[in-house]
């Protein structure tokens, strides 16, 4: 049965999630719906990247099976006429039959925005930051998290994983358009990661940590000093690389 690739941007806001729940909507349970609708049968999803509740995406991608598809680009058209305003479809393609969006991803880019002047308009899609915050240590602690390998202390409790090793490719901050923006590339994520990293380092570059401290909590494996605090808002998803 021919496999396709679906590429998906979504704004997170109203939706508990990209994986389907039990009780809850999520982006995956919207497109399904979509489908169904479509081609009046059910479809099946495998997603590469599951976002929390309230985080964005501007590229994601499920796979699936199906013998429905004759027209990829009539397909995209019709689907995003029945998904709501706030997710899209932006491609659809056949990919070989054992092409897998999850496992054969070789890397995933993450944004993290914060502002420090109140802006409505930026409210629910970045955290508003009112603190002075020293840039350069920001820059010397995303430097620290490039070198490390072990985020053990950077994953949220209750995570079941085999390994906590990640290759970090890119890590740094930059300032645009009035905001702090954190980029953040790497081979694997750990669930609550980007986040714990973000909200450690704003305490850091605030005074509330020094920057040995920071230091100890990458090497360590307690996840006690991690600041995950940090809102689903302002995460988005950027990329996923095949």
């Amino acid at each position: 049965m021919p496999r396709y690739f679906i590429e998906v941007a979504y704004k997170g806001t109203n939706y508990a999630g990209f994986q389907v729940q039990k009780n809850a909507n999520t982006i995956q349970a919207e497109i399904e719906n979509a489908l169904k609708i479509f081609y009046r049968q059910p479809f099946e999803l495998t997603g590469s990247s599951r976002t929390d509740a309230g985080v964005h995406a501007r590229q994601n991608f499920f796979h699936f099976d199906s013998n429905a598809i004759t027209d990829t680009d009539k397909a995209v058209y019709h689907l995003n006429a029945i998904l709501p305003a706030d997710i899209v479809i932006k491609t659809l393609r056949q990919v070989a039959d054992d092409a897998h969006s999850r496992f054969d991803a070789v890397s995933r880019s993450y944004q993290y925005t914060i502002y420090q002047q109140k802006d409505p308009f930026l409210d629910d899609r970045a955290y508003y930051y009112p603190f002075l915050i020293d840039k350069e240590v920001l820059d010397q602690a995303a430097a620290l998290i490039k070198a490390n390998t072990n985020f053990q202390s950077f994953s949220k409790k209750n995570t079941q994983v085999f390994t906590y090793e990640c290759t970090i490719y890119v890590s740094e901050w930059k300032a645009e358009n009035e905001c702090l923006l954190y980029n953040v590339t790497g081979s694997r994520f750990l669930r609550g990661m980007v986040r714990g990293l973000v909200g450690t380092m704003l305490l850091t570059a605030r005074g509330k940590y020094p920057l040995d401290k920071f230091k100890d909590i990458l090497a360590g494996s307690d996840a006690s000093f991690t600041d995950f605090s940090t809102p689903a808002k302002g995460l988005s998803l950027m990329e996923v690389k095949y």
